[in-house]
């Protein structure tokens, strides 16, 4: 049976499991009280922001991946645990858990995060009485982070892990925004972000797509508009005639700088088109979890080089020590920095 929304939706299903012994109720992002039990050690993840995230703070809770892990992405994570099943996800485009994986897995929790809408958690809600597995809601905005790291860790019983990491994320947001805030609004340049092959796609403005952009203070040129992703036409992009680009596809920088399309957008006449890097995960939106904590580092010294004068490499050591418990080489962090799979 594919457990979809719809399906959950729609209606329940008879198959529970006894909850075992609960500690005190710990409130998610939603407001709604999760009974944990006293040990949790088996977490199963609703979608590839809630793996990274408890991956980061307890890497030995995850029983598995919302998709197969490649190996050019395992090389940066912890063999053992980068290896672990694909389980599917509850959330997000193309739900594809099973329930009966689900619940044959035994999770004693079910760890969601990104939206608190009505939407999600009524489909929290709906999973939690067909399953009997408490389902945490946390919040996914980049703004949210330090609390939401936080609270993963009450759900997990791993407060002093999740402190560490909630401890990093604070000084990196607090720097980061007091030297942002010391540029004038006419100095922030003006950002593209583009996604997809032929870079037509982006991020509207308050996307979740675009936050850390939006965060950094820069002028995103698809922001008039307010939603998610969209897809835009080449003239709408040489109207706003951007001065950086932002890409997370490589086969578009790649050809950007000899398509004759883009040829006339300052950005691409500048050479100011940047590939932002993906390994294991990306560093702007692909998905939207803590790794857009290093990400932050990485676009405010393209945008704002004078102001972020910081070691990448230094920096990129620190977080993947920190958050994905490996210590890649000096090879490894140029090839991560260069965009290469």
């Amino acid at each position: 049976m594919t457990f979809t929304r719809r399906t959950v939706l729609a209606g329940s299903v008879s198959l529970l499991i006894a909850p075992s012994a609960r500690a005190a109720a710990v409130t998610d992002a939603a407001g709604r009280a999760i009974p944990i039990p006293n040990t949790v050690s088996r977490v199963f993840p609703a979608g590839p922001p809630a793996a990274i995230l408890l991956y980061a703070v307890a890497p030995d809770l995850l029983l598995g991946w919302p998709r197969a892990n490649r190996p050019d992405e395992c090389a940066f994570l912890l063999p053992d645990i980068c290896k672990r099943p694909v389980v599917g996800r509850l959330t997000g485009r193309g739900n594809t858990a099973n329930l009966e994986t689900v619940l044959a897995l035994k999770p004693d929790l079910i760890l969601d995060v990104g939206s608190t809408s009505a939407t999600y958690v009524s489909l929290a809600e709906r999973v939690r009485e067909q399953t009997g597995i408490p389902y945490a809601l946390l919040d996914g905005r980049f703004a949210a982070t330090v609390s939401t790291l936080r609270k993963v860790g009450a759900l997990i019983h791993r407060e002093a892990a999740a402190d560490a990491l909630a401890a990093y994320a604070e000084r990196t947001i607090t720097t980061v925004k007091a030297r942002v805030d010391t540029v004038p609004a006419a100095q922030r340049p003006r950002v593209y972000y583009a996604r997809g092959p032929r870079g037509l796609e982006t991020g509207l403005g308050g996307s979740i797509n675009v936050e850390t952009i939006e965060f950094l203070g820069a002028r995103n040129v698809a922001g008039e508009r307010k939603g998610g992703l969209a897809v835009v036409s080449i003239e709408q992009v040489l109207v706003w005639n951007p001065d950086i680009i932002v890409t997370i596809d490589a086969d578009f920088a790649a050809n950007v700088r000899s398509d004759p399309q883009w040829t006339s957008v300052a950005a691409v006449r500048a050479g100011r088109v940047y590939l932002s890097p993906t390994l294991p995960f990306g560093w702007v939106d692909f998905p939207p979890s803590v790794n857009r904590l290093i990400g932050v580092w990485w676009l405010a010294k393209i945008l704002y080089p004078v102001q972020f004068p910081e070691d990448m490499q230094a920096l990129t050591r620190d977080f993947y020590t920190r958050f994905y418990h490996v210590t890649p080489s000096d090879a490894d962090i140029a090839r991560v920095l260069a965009g290469r799979d």
